[in-house]
């Protein structure tokens, strides 16, 4: 059984849809939730759901010290997903799982990723340079932020009568669709 650590920083509703997918799954379990803010929903989401959770800080733990990798290897974590997690991951924990640590990002990239493009500022930049399209990127995590090799993307239209708002109703409606299925696909090869 692979055992997955889902990391996030909101709402969780991706969180709550991987939970729900793999819920019934032999071979992929969700192990452990780690986040980075106390007032996340995700939080709540995690109790809901039965799994452990641990929130972690920036200053004290994530960056200057192995806590983190500690406690990924104390819940015997295989897979790193992020589903919403905001911070660039430290190096050891990426030297500590190679080629498994999977990301998702809210447009086709490499267009519209690196530092501060997250959320509604992608969706906010997308409108602003009239895209013809936009959609998800599924990739693995390396140490700069969105440059990992890509392991799938799909694509959604966009039209001048689109608005940010309706552009991340589209992005959310391929993360949902595909997040999933993708992670199964890779995590049980």
């Amino acid at each position: 059984m692979k055992k997955l650590a889902l990391f996030a920083s909101g709402n969780g509703t991706n969180v709550q849809r991987i939970a729900d997918y793999f819920s019934d799954n032999e071979n992929i379990r969700i192990q452990l939730i780690v986040c980075n803010n106390a007032q996340a929903y995700v939080l709540e989401r995690a109790k809901k759901l039965g799994i452990a959770s641990c929130l972690i800080d920036k200053k004290e733990i994530f960056y200057h010290t192995d806590t983190v990798l500690q406690v990924l290897q104390k819940h015997q974590i295989d897979f790193i997903v992020l589903a919403g997690f905001l911070w660039l991951i430290p190096t050891s924990i990426i030297e500590a799982y190679p080629n498994k640590i999977i990301n998702i990002h809210p447009a086709l990239l490499p267009k519209y990723g690196g530092k501060g493009m997250y959320g509604m500022h992608v969706h906010r930049a997308v409108v602003a340079n009239k895209e013809s399209e936009s959609g998800i990127t599924i990739h693995y995590v390396n140490p700069c932020y969105d440059e990992g090799e890509i392991i799938f993307q799909a694509k959604c239209a966009v039209t001048s009568d689109d608005t940010a708002e309706s552009v991340a109703q589209k992005v959310h409606g391929l993360e949902y669709e595909h997040f999933p299925k993708v992670l199964e696909k890779e995590i049980g090869n």
